[in-house]
């Protein structure tokens, strides 16, 4: 009653702001209020951010896209090794009974055929193996991540892509990567850090 009192000498609005306050909190939350307990600290953390700006992610986006440019390479080579023997080919179809350029042309096509398929064998060999990196990242991060919600009386880290909104301050991705360097750097000789 002294404090419905005391909002009413402030002014209308400010009572109203009060009343809506403590009728619009959740009971945990008021709860929580009367016993003087914490509220839970959230953090964020960008998880894309994390791997790409850290040593190891870096190290391994290096090598992915190292194999990517040779893998570039050789298919540019295998494209202008057939387009030539394409032409080879074309040349000798009007030299060529209609029989005897059926099967070359057949070959030609398994071997196009076959290059594709290869081609696309590693390319999917590359994108698992750049996706294991990051799971062995993100294994290896765990328990310094841990370490930092416990550090800092934290109750969860949350996806910062996944949250409506929040402050920068709960945002603790720089902090993660540097600790996160500290402890693992580049991967480079960790058993379960290569990714292989």
């Amino acid at each position: 009653m002294l404090s419905v009192f005391w909002t009413q000498r402030q002014g209308p609005l400010r009572a109203l702001c009060v009343f809506l306050t403590f009728l619009l909190a959740p009971p945990t939350f008021a709860q929580q209020l009367e016993l003087g307990v914490p509220q839970p600290v959230v953090l964020t953390i960008s998880s894309d951010r994390l791997f790409s700006d850290s040593a190891y992610g870096q190290r391994v986006m290096d090598e992915i896209e190292q194999e990517s440019a040779l893998l570039a390479e050789e298919n540019e080579r295998i494209v202008a090794e057939l387009s030539k023997e394409e032409k080879d080919l074309t040349e000798k179809r009007a030299s060529l009974e209609v029989d005897e350029f059926r099967p070359l042309a057949e070959a030609f096509d398994r071997k196009v055929q076959s290059h594709r398929e290869g081609q696309r064998a590693k390319l999917d060999t590359l994108a698992r193996r750049s996706e294991e990196n990051r799971q062995s990242f993100f294994q290896l991060a765990r328990p310094v991540l841990i370490d930092l919600l416990r550090e800092t009386g934290a109750s969860m880290i949350l996806e910062r892509s996944n949250v409506f909104l929040s402050s920068d301050t709960s945002d603790i991705t720089d902090a993660a990567i540097a600790r996160i360097d500290a402890t693992i750097g580049d991967g480079t000789g960790l058993q379960d850090g290569t990714g292989e």
